[in-house]
């Protein structure tokens, strides 16, 4: 309330000056007549109440202005979108990330959803994989063994004893002489038969071929448990068989240089010594085929 009785407007501007400047003289006389009497004064104040911008045409004017601009602002909004649902160009104003996220989540909606991965490129710091640089290399293929066939009227299970004494002598460093010689010695001995005995009942449960009775006789080259050769089970085994054969053959001075037949005459000191000499060229056969 100022000082002249007149009642400030809660809706004006700030300051004095707001109210001065937009309300027109006239106005200002006839609200100060009516102010001088009360009943002018409530009536004044009851309109200024009801109708707070009848009282001034500045503020008015202003209202209207402001509503037109309101207007003109919804006209251009909906006309955009109006745009935009017929295929316009989007707004460059609005960032592209949230555009690639708006797509996203339209995308999750969707039951048939495609991958927002981003496409892979080729990168020119990066080579491009080729088969030849991610293909495993093929296995080399092992060589088939080489089957060594019967000779010298020898069967299979002949031949392939043969070979266990041959590769046996081999392992130990036996030059071919020997080998020809203890071959010769089984095929007198046992025919080239792993040999179990009928007094020792314990060789029949080892691998064998044929039982002999010649004593406690046993294996390849038949040798005697009870005179020093082995156990039972050492004996009947063909590769340890021969290795003690060709040990006690090594043992001989000059063996290299005797007829076959007196170099195993004096590991076996068997009782027909001349014996092993019909053996020597099918001995001799076989060692041939079998190295090769």
């Amino acid at each position: 309330m100022r000082d002249d009785g007149t009642l400030d407007d809660q809706y004006g501007l700030d300051g004095s000056a707001d109210r001065s400047d937009d309300t027109p003289s006239t106005v200002q006389s006839t609200i100060s007549r009516e102010a001088s009497t009360p009943r002018g004064s409530l009536r004044t104040r009851f309109n200024a109440l009801l109708n707070p911008l009848a009282a001034r045409p500045g503020r008015t004017k202003m209202a209207v202005a402001t509503g037109a601009v309101c207007c003109l602002g919804l006209v251009g909004g909906f006309s955009q979108i109006g745009a935009r649902a017929a295929g316009d160009t989007p707004n460059p104003a609005v960032p592209a990330e949230a555009a690639q996220r708006a797509a996203v989540d339209a995308a999750s909606r969707d039951l048939a959803r495609e991958s927002t991965a981003p496409a892979a490129t080729p990168s020119a710091a990066t080579p491009s994989a080729t088969p030849s640089a991610t293909a495993k290399p093929k296995p080399k293929a092992k060589p088939t063994p080489r089957r060594i066939v019967p000779v010298a009227g020898l069967d299979q299970t002949q031949m392939n004893n043969a070979k266990k004494i041959v590769q046996a002598g081999r392992e130990m460093g036996v030059p071919r002489r020997g080998l020809v010689i203890a071959v010769a010695t089984a095929m007198q001995e046992s025919t080239l038969l792993n040999y179990a005995s009928g007094v020792l009942p314990e060789s029949q449960s080892y691998p064998h071929q044929a039982i002999g009775w010649d004593h406690d006789s046993v294996g390849l080259f038949q040798q005697r448990p009870s005179s020093g050769w082995g156990t039972v089970e050492e004996l009947m085994d063909p590769e340890y068989a021969t290795q003690a054969f060709l040990s006690a053959l090594e043992e001989i001075p000059g063996w290299q240089d005797l007829p076959l037949t007196v170099a195993a005459q004096a590991v076996q000191v068997s009782a027909f010594p001349d014996a092993y000499a019909q053996h020597e060229w099918a001995a001799n056969a076989v060692v041939k085929e079998i190295l090769g």
